[in-house]
């Protein structure tokens, strides 16, 4: 006779295992990624340190499935902000904003799953992580090429070029701390808007119109 799970029980599992993501998330979010080991996880989502272990095999196990569980959450805010923007340019700048405004809102666990140096296994996840976001700048920035509201330009370089602008300005050991969240974004957006060739008029428009989360 061949077990099957029911549904009460896929749930709850599912359930368990968000718990212990919530967990490990927030201690990332206070303290970095280097802090996010399995007895203060466990301790954190009032669970037994064999429990974590059961559904994460290893402290990397669990850290890869923050950054990727953070990635997807990110990306989707992203995409959603540009989808719903009037045209080509104006999906872009929601693109940078809802990333900036994101980021700064949890600057500490942005750091975490996008650059903090803890092992090498791991800084591959944050690759995969920049580079997605690379990827749907590039997808607008030649959208808006295609449509005539950008200069022609390889985007392909543009777009990583963007990425670091981001994470350096808003997140990395030179960013400033000083200021409000809404002047950050939109000096950082309009950085970004004009490094790709938007006329300076039209970037501060378009900064002007994005609706931050």
């Amino acid at each position: 006779m061949v077990y099957r799970r029911t549904e009460n029980v896929v749930r709850r599992l599912a359930a368990r295992e968000q718990t212990i993501l919530d967990a490990a998330q927030s201690i990332a979010a206070e303290r970095g990624m280097g802090a996010v080991q399995i007895a203060p996880v466990a301790q954190r989502a009032d669970i037994a340190a064999g429990t974590v272990y059961r559904y994460f095999p290893s402290k990397n196990n669990l850290v890869a499935e923050v950054i990727a569980a953070t990635a997807e959450r990110e990306l989707a805010a992203m995409r959603a902000a540009a989808d719903g923007a009037p045209g080509p340019l104006s999906a872009l700048a929601a693109c940078l904003a809802t990333f900036s405004a994101r980021a700064l809102n949890d600057r500490r666990l942005a750091w975490a799953v996008l650059a903090e140096p803890v092992d090498a296994n791991i800084d591959l996840l944050r690759v995969e992580f920049r580079r997605a976001i690379a990827a749907e700048l590039e997808s607008r920035i030649n959208t808006a090429i295609a449509g005539g509201h950008l200069p022609d330009q390889d985007a392909r370089m543009a777009a990583p070029a963007i990425v670091g602008a981001l994470l350096e300005g808003l997140i990395g050991p030179l960013a400033s701390t000083g200021g409000g969240v809404r002047d950050s974004v939109q000096t950082i957006t309009l950085l970004a808007l004009r490094a790709l060739g938007v006329v300076d008029a039209r970037a501060r428009g378009l900064v002007a119109q994005c609706e931050l989360p």
